[in-house]
């Protein structure tokens, strides 16, 4: 039950995040596209925090390196995946 906790907690920061870029006009719509799939996602349900986790990962790990983003926003994406590899079942 203490992981549970702490997953929850983990997604709900990656979910602050991925708002912070959905909010962010210099965010390519395509890249809030995925971000906002990846965001539905992790809110499916309870449990099951490595599926909930790895469906977002691949989301936003096919955009990552898109061409347009912003280098800021890169870092963003990058520290959400690291936080989305944090959490295991």
């Amino acid at each position: 039950m203490k992981e549970d906790k702490k997953h929850e907690e983990t997604i709900a920061q990656v979910k602050q995040q991925i708002d912070i870029l959905l909010n962010d006009n210099s965010v390519p719509r395509n890249v809030k596209a995925a971000l906002d799939e990846a965001k539905k996602a992790l809110s499916q349900g309870e449990g099951n925090y490595s599926v909930r986790s790895s469906t977002a990962t691949y989301k936003i790990d096919e955009v990552s390196n898109d061409i347009n983003l912003p280098p800021y926003a890169r870092t963003v994406i990058w520290n959400i995946l690291s936080l989305l590899e944090s959490v295991k079942d």
